[in-house]
């Protein structure tokens, strides 16, 4: 019933724009008309044709390209700038348009070559008229994010870099070295040397492109490190160059494996690439090759600029190896029922990134760019109140993303320092099986500025957060997260920290689930002291070790939530009186970051008045109120309930049994208790089909 509507919204819409044919270009890859002027009769047959045909135009404001079906190739980025504002892009109704950042490589270019037992397709690039392919980088915790190498795709599907083991990761060997601790100031970039216990990895042929990843040392910092020896006779691994923390082995989650292997080239799914050659080895997904295709565009499709009331509509974009789509200064732009797959960075970012740090540090300051990521996370960590320069009310809504390299949206908006909001939204989106390259603090979502919205969406199946939370007063509702932290410790679904400053953002009516709780996992993670949220109406199923974790922070407030199988609802600790304390001493971080947004003047005092006790700071957590909860087989509301306010919370002894897990059953569980008012449980998100 919905596509019915969707359907016939698009055929009116369509009709009528149909009337006003001189502000409407058409764009059709297949015409065989000799003549391009833009006309239903002689379309552009390229999308870079219309633009510059609109641009060109004296009316050009208000204009509508419309693409027929066909998949559309670039080679660079189109910048739509202020002069474009008004202009509307979308496919022809009822028509698939995709927008490719990668070359096509015919099937009958690939050959096939025996290796022992194994049967490899092999294609040479160069052949294929492709001499770019891009070098591995480091990737991981506190590294930038950047541009991936050039990747092959086989029948739409993304191949990995041929890896041992073929899945998981095996416990790391002792240490003999740790290497240099770039943590601690130490920035020799001396590697780490490590044992391995397997005659797998001693039957390798040694090259210097042989890569590890893994969690080095703690288990919320993954890594790649380029392996610059490997002593076969000591049977150890040297690495070129340090990770963050330095290499520790004893946890359970100091987990390594090894990628870019020719001889590992040996399961459905995998390739490698032979650099000096050219020629690339891999084993398709399936029995038939159908389409190829070698990812090489490296800047934005769309850079959009200083422009207003934009709409992008029906389009799917990948194949990709940098960020797909850029916003920066833009107003009442709208991206609708678009799709961003198989690229090897983050689909959106609405705001700037910073430049890729040259060196590897924890934090810094970069030198903000639009249509790139970078470093983005390390600037904000020594600048709370950059501005992105996000503009207002632009949205992302009814997208899917997935198979992307890193994570989904970067949104932003609004100013930290004046509180002024941004407005920017995402909605009705659809989040899956992306973080492919980059893991770790790779959100589905990463939200920042003031007075931004995450709502109607789903996010599953991610190694670590699906919402990295900066800023103030955002809005996360009706939201489904589920099976997210797969491989992570110490985090959260919703994860934010170590800035007392970032308070009054509400977290409303949402559904989290199936979260595991083999390390410290939780659905709300407030991280090192971490202030100010509400957290209301929301469900819990099995959701982590903790459902929420308060660590140290005050002014956190739960009521009305319902936590259904665990251990405890809500963790909270002293952190700040012991190994965190420095956070709050004279000079601290702390104190930095409140003085950075002068808290204890408007409109901060207004806002949040209770910030002004916040230093001095006695290290107690202080008014995290809980209540009004229902808790259904949950062992103890808290481990340290002392430092809560307790009112009116109901618990129970039934457990829920819910195997495979199903939402709907569970919503209608919690409906047939009464606990939410009518209608609330109906508006937790599922995007629209």
């Amino acid at each position: 019933m919905k596509k019915t509507r969707i359907w016939v919204c698009l055929c009116i819409l369509f009709c009528c724009i149909s009337c006003n044919r001189e502000n409407i270009c058409f764009v059709d890859a297949s015409s065989t008309s000799p003549q391009e002027d833009g006309s239903r009769e002689h379309p552009f047959k390229t999308v870079e044709a219309a633009f510059e045909a609109v641009s060109s135009q004296d009316n050009g404001q208000y204009a509508h390209i419309i693409i027929r079906q066909g998949t559309y190739r670039f080679d660079k980025g189109i910048l739509i700038g202020k002069s474009l504002s008004g202009l509307t892009l979308s496919a022809y109704p009822g028509e698939e348009v995709i927008f490719t950042g990668g070359v096509s490589i015919p099937v009958q270019l690939v050959r096939k070559q025996t290796e022992g037992n194994r049967e490899l397709s092999v294609i040479d690039l160069k052949e294929a008229g492709i001499t770019d392919w891009g070098e591995i980088h480091n990737a991981g915790f506190s590294r930038p994010s950047q541009t991936s190498w050039g990747e092959l795709f086989v029948n739409g599907t993304p191949m990995h870099l041929s890896r041992w083991p073929n899945k998981g990761m095996v416990r790391m060997g002792k240490v003999r070295d740790s290497g240099s601790i770039p943590r601690n100031g130490d920035m020799s970039n001396r590697g780490a040397v490590m044992e391995y216990d397997s005659a797998r990895v001693s039957s390798w042929h040694f090259t210097d492109n042989i890569w590890i990843g893994g969690y080095f040392n703690y288990g919320y910092a993954d890594d790649w490190l380029r392996v610059a020896e490997l002593d076969k006779k000591e049977k150890t691994i040297r690495t070129d160059g340090a990770t963050l923390y330095g290499f520790r082995s004893g946890n359970d989650w100091n987990k390594w494996y090894a990628f870019n292997i020719k001889e590992e080239t040996d399961e459905a799914g995998e390739y490698y690439l032979d650099r000096k050659s050219g020629k690339l080895y891999f084993i398709p997904p399936g029995p038939e090759i159908k389409s190829l295709c070698f990812s090489t565009l490296e800047e934005p499709f769309l850079d959009i600029w200083k422009a207003k009331n934009v709409s992008i509509e029906h389009i799917t974009f990948e194949c990709s190896r940098a960020l797909m789509l850029s916003l920066v200064e833009t107003e009442n732009v709208h991206i609708d029922h678009c799709v961003f797959r198989n690229s090897g960075n983050w689909a959106i970012s609405v705001g700037m990134g910073t430049e890729p740090f040259e060196e590897y540090l924890h934090e810094g300051t970069g030198k903000p760019v639009r249509g790139k990521i970078g470093s983005l996370q390390q600037h904000l960590y020594a600048n709370q109140t950059f501005n992105r320069k996000g503009g207002s009310k632009n949205s992302i809504s009814r997208c899917t993303f997935y198979n992307l390299g890193a994570g989904g949206v970067v949104l932003g908006g609004g100013d930290r320092t004046s509180l002024q909001p941004g407005q920017n939204e995402v909605s009705g989106c659809l989040f899956h099986d992306n973080n492919r390259i980059e893991r770790s603090y790779r959100p589905a979502i990463h939200i920042t500025g003031v007075g931004n919205i995450i709502r109607n969406s789903e996010i599953y199946n991610a190694p670590s957060m699906a919402v990295l939370l900066h800023g103030n007063n955002h809005l996360i509702e009706n939201n489904y997260i589920h099976n997210v932290c797969l491989e992570i410790e110490d985090q959260g679904a919703v994860y934010y920290g170590r800035n007392p400053s970032e308070c009054g953002t509400i977290l409303r009516n949402n559904l989290f689930a199936c979260i595991p709780d083999k390390y410290t996992t939780c659905a709300v993670y407030h991280d090192d002291g971490a202030c100010g949220m509400l957290v209301e109406e929301n469900i819990f199923y099995q959701a982590g070790k903790y459902a929420a974790l308060i660590g140290g922070g005050s002014d956190n407030h739960y009521r009305n939530n319902i936590f259904i199988n665990g251990q405890f609802a809500i963790h909270v600790d002293n952190r700040l009186q012991n190994w965190s304390k420095s956070l709050i001493a004279p000079g601290g971080l702390f104190e930095h970051r409140l003085k950075e947004v002068h808290y204890e003047s408007d409109p901060y005092h207004t806002a949040y008045p209770f910030m002004t006790d916040y230093l001095p700071n006695d290290g107690l957590p202080k008014r995290n109120k809980v209540e009004g909860n229902l808790l259904i087989g949950i062992g103890k509301l808290s481990d340290n309930p002392q430092w809560l306010l307790l009112e009116n919370n109901k618990c129970t002894d039934t457990t829920v049994s819910l195997r495979p897990f199903d939402k709907n059953k569970l919503l209608k569980i919690i409906k047939e208790k009464k606990h939410f008012p009518d209608g609330q449980l109906e508006r937790i998100g599922i995007p629209d089909e």
